[in-house]
């Protein structure tokens, strides 16, 4: 197994990316320390994996990851119930649309502090924490934040919530910054920056006709279509794993082809 007795915390790792992600990782052996936010996500993740049999290997909490507290406690309780810390998979994140994230002249404050918050300071606390707890330790670790495609590759057509691209831009920063810094610690940074994919948080892209066309043809691998969760698993893994011992500060975008196609619609 790929990932056997390593310890992950996955930072919304109870829903959509985040929950294909744990699956995949407890598949290949790790243990794991899983945070979510809702009730109803936290308890339909912990079905899924009483369903396939490794609830003894994930230990679920509830936290908020705009907190800065919530990392420092996952971290925490991954080297008190597992016996150290391996890996960091960030994926929790979301939309500030209805807070007031949207074209630059139309932000509202109240949009940008909230987007900025859950999606960018977020991943600067966990980051923080399994960084001091890598050093700790003395041999290395790996992170792997969740970023977007239109960190790099706009769509102001259908994608035009601006603060949402500045953090996802944000996450590629930091994370090549601190690959740069702690590389001679063996601490390895990376980024998955998935194109769109069918999440509860796209729910208003996904059952959108015309962005669902346009994401198509955008996305033409595999026939065309919107990304699953379980797209991003095997760069996950990958990134987890010790097979990406060697890789650090690189951006992995799996988008079905978005980066490199016009995916241009006829008006």
């Amino acid at each position: 197994m790929r990932l056997a007795n390593q310890t992950i915390v996955i930072i919304g790792g109870t829903g959509g990316i985040g929950r294909s992600a744990s699956l995949a990782c407890l598949q290949e052996g790790a243990n794991l320390v899983v945070v979510g936010r809702q009730q109803q996500s936290i308890a339909a993740a912990q079905r899924c994996f009483d369903d396939h049999h490794v609830s003894d290997k994930v230990w679920v909490l509830d936290g908020d990851a705009a907190e800065s507290a919530t990392a420092e406690h996952a971290v925490q309780e991954a080297v008190r119930v597992f016996g150290r810390l391996d890996a960091l998979y960030h994926v929790a994140g979301g939309s500030g649309r209805k807070f007031g994230d949207g074209p630059l002249h139309e932000l509202t404050d109240e949009g940008i502090d909230f987007t900025l918050r859950l999606n960018l300071a977020s991943v600067l606390y966990s980051n923080r924490a399994a960084t001091k707890q890598f050093l700790a330790q003395g041999d290395g670790g790996s992170v792997v934040n969740l970023s977007s495609v239109l960190a790099n590759h706009p769509s102001p057509r259908y994608f035009s919530t601006i603060t949402y691209a500045a953090t996802k831009a944000g996450i590629i920063g930091l994370t090549r910054s601190a690959a740069s810094a702690y590389a001679t610690n063996n601490i390895r940074f990376n980024v998955i920056a998935p194109g769109l994919v069918d999440t509860p948080m796209a729910t208003r892209a996904v059952g959108n006709e015309a962005i669902s066309e346009f994401a198509c043809r955008k996305q033409p691998l595999d026939g065309g279509r919107v990304g699953k969760p379980t797209d991003m698993d095997g760069a996950a893994v990958f990134l987890l794993s010790n097979e990406s011992k060697f890789v650090t500060g690189q951006v992995i975008e799996v988008d079905g082809g978005w980066s490199v196609t016009e995916g241009n619609l006829p008006e």
